[in-house]
């Protein structure tokens, strides 16, 4: 069986917390993926034990200051860089016209409302993990720590050869930054889940390397590119990834969960990546 490398997303600190350590955080996320990928595989027939994913690339703990624990904070008392991730991630999402006029701390405060009311205590919850986390990897000041994650990713990539590799969410931008800063690494399939790879403001013009024209490109080192998005998913602005990036082969639209838009158990357990790793399981 191929082996598949996985690369996680974001709100993943506590499993490092509860294991310890990173490895102990990667083997508990790999024993989930497998399960996961098993259901979407199988149509959600009982999992017997068969392994999937070799590795999950684990990176979370890199990107804090505090080891253990830290916890999560409300939008309206996160540090100023993640708040301004907010507000550059409102834009995307329609928010910030609604508060026009607004100081920064007003506007978040009514945005942790509208976000309350128009998706749920899950969005914001999601919100309190992806401004801090996607701050912490982009922070100039922090830049040992980006470059730290993507190395990380890049090791296992590098050790387990993956013919396939799965990122899904923040894990996706580590990901694509680890293949191109690392060139001698070569899988033949990349799959983004979930991706805020084309979020303007936010994590688009921040790429390693810079999109030139207006637009990325794909790694050097990957076959296929396939990214697949949720409608609903509200860090997958935009969806399709093939409008600002060079050689993407196919953009796929799901529909998951309206209220649980952006788990991984979702997005592996809803057949989506079935008929583009399938090929490679029999190998």
């Amino acid at each position: 069986m191929t082996r598949i490398v996985g690369v996680h997303g974001i709100g993943k600190y506590r499993y490092y917390v509860a294991a310890g350590s990173a490895e102990g955080a990667a083997e508990t996320m790999r024993q989930k993926w497998d399960r996961y990928l098993h259901a979407g595989l199988s149509g959600g027939a009982p999992y017997t034990g068969q392994t999937y994913v070799s590795e999950v690339a684990y990176y979370a703990h890199l990107l804090r200051k505090e080891i253990p624990p830290a916890s999560k904070r409300d939008l309206r008392k996160m540090d100023s860089a993640s708040q301004l991730v907010l507000a550059d991630w409102m834009k995307q999402m329609g928010g910030a016209g609604n508060f026009a006029g607004e100081t920064l701390t007003g506007l978040i405060h009514r945005f942790a409302e509208w976000l309350l009311l128009r998706l749920g205590p899950h969005a914001k919850s999601f919100a309190e993990d992806f401004c801090p986390e996607v701050a912490a990897y982009f922070a100039s000041t922090e830049a040992a720590a980006r470059v730290r994650s993507r190395n990380a990713v890049a090791d296992v990539i590098r050790r387990n050869k993956p013919k396939v590799v799965i990122a899904h969410s923040l894990g996706s931008v580590v990901a694509y930054e680890a293949l191109w800063a690392h060139p001698d690494l070569s899988v033949d399939l990349f799959v983004t889940l979930g991706s805020p790879l084309a979020m303007r403001g936010v994590v688009f013009e921040r790429l390693q390397p810079l999109p030139t024209g207006g637009r990325g490109r794909c790694p050097q080192g990957v076959g296929r590119w396939v990214n697949i998005a949720d409608k609903d998913d509200i860090a997958a602005i935009p969806g399709a990834l093939k409008s600002c990036f060079d050689g993407v082969f196919r953009d796929q639209k799901v529909n998951i969960d309206w209220a649980d838009f952006h788990t991984v158990r979702n997005y592996l357990g809803c057949g989506a990546v079935n008929e583009h790793v399938e090929p490679f399981l029999k190998v």
